[in-house]
């Protein structure tokens, strides 16, 4: 199969290659003058014809089939004065020129259309939104630190359950069927234990694409979303940084260039970034909540490195090296003492040849992470995952169509022990690789795209192939309606330890597909292991006015095989894995109205998320009904020197498992010859409701609101102070109940913060 695909695109290029041999290529990149960053959606087009592109993150735009001939070509940008360039393009050759732009001292008010939207006209972009640093921005900044994990909230279809050691649960997929990757690395666990931040550094994202569903077959071993995470490079043109400040954490960067940038030649650059929690010792002073114990206070703490030295050349190649190092604890004496790291670093670059039409980009780099867990009455559990990743990747850009193909390769270790309440050990120490290949091709035709792909998986640990088939299409009703679709193939081989009854959900072993007995829902060992579930998205977008648009999609999603740990065995004859199935089914919603001075997104879900474990079908702990968010973001005056921000999000109770009683559990460790009658029990035993998660938790809602007040000193050198309070309402939303103690425990209450950033 792999074969015909090669031998498919050897034909295509053929005939496209041919169809160009009187016409040429243009490509370049737009740069800031004065940064040397690239200008994302940046409008570029050939004076006086139809030919036209926008640029990409990297500020690179390739135009092709021009006719041969004298051309000027002219880049506009909002908020940049517009530049021009002569230019000549050879019959069957490729030209490039770079532009550089500066910022504009006019205010241009109000733009009808922007690069964005007009490139939502050319591109499928199903279940697929991009966050800007700028919109992650927008959002009130709880704790004085806007953050990416506070925008991934608002997005519809994404659930999160809490502020503490919280989870990211995506259309019906759970944390370990998303991967969440930072310059083309895995990042296994992301979040942070106090759920208000991440391990990813705002003033460092380049660009977020969050893809909830139908995605292409250029992302492989996840089944439910990808979360990519790019980030920039350092400033070329001069040293900057900040230093900011608040009682949740404080942080620092700086970056500047090694050899300054300069349009036509070689520039190279550095970032570093530090962060470092402050909450585990403020809690104790500031907040009468964390105050009432204040041995323990909030006991979260974490601290996140992160590097990067670029290389850009003349023709627009580049190349990044970067390392990071998260780590992460929470130390609850009464709960539990966890503690986790991320560590990682590799090598990406994007080479542009002089003489091709194909652009090669990859990686190659590696990815740790390491938990452990002690908890009161139970073994310690360890779980460690590394995983080596190299790919390559090939594009071509045609006039109309696109070409992409690459291989990659992956090798992962895993090691993982625990110990269960009844004694019984489950360990893994495991060596794999995975090898996949896959091709994608868009056509735009009229008013119609389409963009097919296909995926290959080889899994070596399990000695599986997979074929996974994926299509997106989108058709231009007219310039403000677009209907768009998409469905696919995907399987998995990670799988996760953690469990719905853990009471603190901080831990989270990664494990790699079995080689033992996996038992199938009619209890007889499955032979294909994998994880897998398809995908089926429908919906439209609406550009109701130049400042409104909204989308609506409908999705389905069938996991028909989840692979899951049987934390409870009580045998050892029993299998240590178990299969489940499920679907998740809803409908999400997206408002969203823009003006030079207001932002307002809105959106609301609605959602189904079911499992079966071959005893009964449930709602999973993440299964919430109904979901709705609102951001609004104003500008006071006309300079932005003052902004106010606010978020609301509703929803409705999560699922549990409700109690019928309780008894005093044995865990006859002395064997058969324990006597039940003069032994003392360990400990207090629950006897739960034979309907699972047959329960509702209360609705949530909260109000996050926050004010910011921006100093200039000079042209770069400023402070920014802000103002939050968390939860400003103080409503009381349940965390968890105590079933021995009979108590209810809520998430974090209203939290007021001042934090200051100062920049230069």
């Amino acid at each position: 199969m792999s074969i015909r695909l090669v031998n498919l695109m050897v034909i295509i290029f053929a005939v496209i290659f041919n169809s160009d041999a009187q016409t040429g290529t243009l490509r370049g990149n737009i740069y800031e003058k004065e940064s040397g960053n690239p200008i994302i959606y940046c409008n570029v087009h050939l004076l006086g014809t139809n030919f036209g592109a926008t640029t990409d993150l990297d500020g690179f735009f390739v135009i092709s089939n021009i006719p041969a001939g004298d051309y000027r070509l002219v880049a506009t940008y909002v908020g940049y004065d517009s530049v021009t360039a002569e230019i000549r393009v050879k019959a069957g050759g490729i030209t490039y020129q770079s532009l550089t732009m500066n910022e504009s001292a006019i205010n241009l008010g109000e733009v009808s259309i922007s690069a964005a939207r007009e490139q939502s006209r050319t591109t499928v972009n199903i279940s697929q939104i991009s966050v800007s640093q700028k919109q992650i921005k927008a959002l009130p900044s709880v704790g004085g630190e806007a953050d990416i994990v506070q925008y991934l909230q608002v997005i519809p279809g994404i659930i999160s359950t809490g502020d503490q050691g919280g989870q990211i649960y995506i259309r019906g997929g759970a944390p370990v069927q998303n991967k969440i990757q930072l310059d083309g690395l895995n990042i296994f666990n992301p979040f942070h234990s106090i759920g208000f931040y991440s391990v990813f550094e705002t003033e460092l994202i380049k660009n977020v694409d969050v893809l909830t569903g139908g995605f292409g077959a250029e992302y492989g071993g996840r089944i439910s979303a990808i979360v990519d995470i790019k980030t920039r490079e350092g400033n070329k043109g001069r040293t900057s940084g900040f230093v900011s400040g608040g009682p949740f954490l404080m942080k620092g960067m700086i970056e500047g260039p090694i050899k300054k940038f300069k349009e036509g030649g070689t520039s190279v650059s550095y970032v570093l970034t530090a962060k470092k929690s402050l909450i585990e010792e403020t809690s104790k002073t500031l907040y009468s909540y964390a105050a009432a114990n204040d041995s323990i206070g909030l006991p979260f703490t974490f601290q996140d490195f992160y590097g990067k030295l670029s290389v850009n050349t003349a023709n627009g190649s580049k190349i990044n090296i970067f390392g990071f190092n998260f780590a992460d604890a929470y130390k609850n004496p009464l709960l539990a003492t966890i503690d986790w790291k991320n560590t990682g670093g590799g090598v990406n670059f994007n080479l542009i040849p002089t003489g091709s039409n194909i652009i090669v980009d990859g990686l190659v780099g590696f990815s740790t992470y390491k938990v452990g867990i002690s908890e009161k009455n139970n073994e310690p559990r360890t779980s460690a995952i590394d995983e080596l990743t190299a790919n390559v990747n090939f594009t071509f850009f045609g006039n109309k169509n696109e070409i992409k193909y690459g291989i990659e390769m992956k090798s992962i270790r895993t090691d993982f022990e625990f110990v269960n309440p009844f004694g019984l050990r489950l360990a893994q120490e495991q060596n794999t690789t995975e090898l996949g290949f896959y091709g994608k091709y868009r056509q735009i035709f009229g008013n119609l795209i389409i963009e097919p792909s296909v995926r290959t998986q080889y899994y070596s640990s399990l000695g599986a192939v997979t074929l996974e088939p994926r299509l997106g299409v989108k058709y231009n009703i007219s310039d403000h309606l677009r209907f768009k679709g998409a469905a696919g193939r995907y399987t998995q081989n990670i799988l996760s330890t953690s469990n719905e009854r853990d009471v603190v959900n901080l831990f989270n072993g990664f494990l790699t597909g079995p080689e033992t007995i996996v038992a199938g829902l009619d209890g007889k060992p499955v032979k294909n292991k994998l994880q897998l579930s398809y995908h089926a998205v429908a919906g439209f977008e609406y550009d109701a006015t130049n400042q409104i648009q909204v989308n609506i999609e409908a999705y389905y999603k069938d996991f028909p095989q989840l692979i899951v740990v049987n934390r409870n065995k009580t045998e050892k004859s029993q299998a240590d894995y178990a299969v489940e199935t499920g679907n998740a089914y809803g409908i999400d919603f997206t408002f969203k109205y823009e003006i030079p001075r207001l932002y307002v997104w809105s959106t609301y879900s609605h959602g189904y998320v079911k499992r079966n474990d071959g005893k009964q079908e449930y709602p999973t702990v993440f299964d919430r009904r109904h979901n709705v968010n609102m951001l609004v973001t104003y500008d006071l005056d006309k300079s932005g020197s003052w902004q106010i921000s606010g978020r609301w999000n509703m929803g409705s109770g999560f699922p549990f498992t409700k109690t019928k009683g309780f008894y005093n559990y044995l865990d006859y460790l002395g064997g058969v010859g324990t006597s039940y009658q003069t032994a003392n029990p360990n400990n207090v035993g629950i006897i739960y409701s034979s309907e699972r998660n047959g329960g509702r938790l209360p609705y949530y809602h909260r109000l996050d609101v926050s004010l910011q007040k921006k100093f200039k000193f000079s042209k770069h050198a400023g402070l920014e102070v802000n103002l939050s309070v968390t939860n400003a309402y103080d409503r009381p939303n349940i965390f968890y109940f105590d079933r021995l103690n009979y108590e209810r425990v809520n998430q974090l209450p209203i939290l007021p913060t001042l934090s200051a950033k100062l920049y230069f």
